[in-house]
């Protein structure tokens, strides 16, 4: 069934028609007022016709359906808010943003309406989060105790550190929010979200997606932003320092300013800006781990010495945060040029590390060999005799752990 959605109105009457129609979506156990005003006041208002919306059972949506209900009804409550907005408009497009669950909606809208959402940023979320068990834990613990009980490891799980003493009112209202929000209508968008997968949909979504992570946020890592970057056909990541799993609330300035970027394509700020060198850094960081895994990444950390410190920072930044996180490619693509790159130049420690790196993106052994032998072709037959030599080696060991 569809559930009942509230629109809350963040942008004041004055000429709001003549505005692009942004729709924020909220975090579960958050409402849209305490999750997105401060975000919206610090620039988005000037600029977008801002409407936001609550869950079920959260905020000013008292309406709890007695039915379950799934991801993809819960994303068609919010087209039916918006299309009574966009009546009075004249116009049934809107930019989207969501955090969290709000960003599970919002996958599920470039979807199911991809006509409708030409653009969207998507924070603190995930393809898939969580588990079956976890979020069917979480659903008995509310049923029997209630929503206050959820409010301790919030607090410990949503915030970075020292936000709470940094911005005592902001995060008090969120946590009031959760506390204040209904049961049932908590537990039914658990229920959702347990349900939820939309990862092997990925690549059908064609609009240009910014994924936002926080460094700090256990809930959805910034793997989940970064599997949903680069799944999509023109993801971008960007990873905060310093925030958990409430970038909005957390960081309104920075992420009021990532979506008037990524959404009317306003002039990104200054490369000599620290906060965006430092995203991209970041952003290089987490994808690198992804690829070549911890444990590699943490060796060549450990390694670093004051000699070699710029040149690790340069690989982070620029070849994994400048150009392994760009669109255009997905990484089983960027894999197979690598290896043939590595081959044709003979750098065969960096070609072993890759060929690991390569199954970890989805290659198939069969596929990896099919990449060699068209280099035996155009590289040369004795760079594909060793190239063979060293990945059947790393993908003998593989095999055996």
């Amino acid at each position: 069934m569809t559930p009942s959605i509230t629109a809350v109105r963040l942008t004041g009457a004055r000429h709001r028609a003549e505005l692009p129609l942004l729709v924020l979506g909220p975090s579960l156990g958050t409402s849209a007022s305490t999750l997105w005003t401060a975000c919206a006041d610090a620039g988005l208002t000037e600029v977008f016709d801002v409407v936001a919306w609550d869950l079920p059972g959260h905020g000013h949506n008292r309406a709890v359906p007695e039915e379950p209900f799934t991801m993809a009804e819960l994303a068609a409550g919010v087209l039916h808010v918006v299309d009574d907005i966009a009546a009075e408009r004249g116009d049934d497009t809107f930019f989207y943003a969501g955090d969290s669950v709000g960003g599970a909606v919002g996958l599920q809208l470039l979807l199911d309406a991809p006509a409708r959402v030409p653009a969207a940023v998507l924070l603190c979320t995930g393809a898939r989060i969580g588990t079956h068990e976890s979020w069917a834990g979480r659903m008995a613990q509310v049923s029997m105790s209630g929503t206050p009980v959820m409010v301790s490891g919030s607090a410990e799980r949503w915030f970075g550190a020292g936000f709470l003493e940094r911005e005592p009112a902001r995060g008090s209202a969120l946590l009031h929010a959760l506390q204040e929000a209904d049961d049932d209508g908590y537990v039914a968008v658990c229920g959702a979200l347990a349900e939820f997968d939309v990862r092997d949909r990925l690549a059908e979504i064609g609009a240009p997606v910014l994924a936002v992570a926080g460094v700090e946020d256990v809930s959805t890592p910034p793997a989940s932003l970064g599997e949903i970057a680069s799944g999509v056909k023109d993801g971008r990541l960007v990873v905060l320092d310093g925030v958990g799993h409430l970038a909005p609330a957390e960081a309104p300035a920075v992420v009021a300013r990532l979506l008037r970027e990524h959404l009317l394509g306003e002039p990104a700020a200054s490369s000599s800006d620290d906060r965006t060198v430092r995203e991209v850094r970041d952003a290089g960081l987490v994808v690198r781990r992804e690829v070549l895994g911890d444990a590699h990444v943490d060796r060549a950390s450990a390694a670093t010495t004051d000699f070699t410190r710029d040149f690790q920072e340069l690989i982070t930044q620029y070849a994994w945060g400048s150009i392994w996180t760009r669109p255009g490619l997905d990484r089983r693509s960027r894999s197979m040029i690598t290896l043939t790159a590595l081959v044709a130049r003979g750098h065969h420690e960096e070609l072993a590390m890759h060929v690991r790196a390569a199954r970890t993106n989805g290659l198939s052994v069969e596929e990896i060999k099919e990449v060699l032998l068209q280099s035996a072709v155009y590289c040369g037959v004795p760079d594909a005799n060793t190239a063979f030599r060293i990945a059947q080696q790393v993908l003998a060991e593989m095999e055996e752990r």
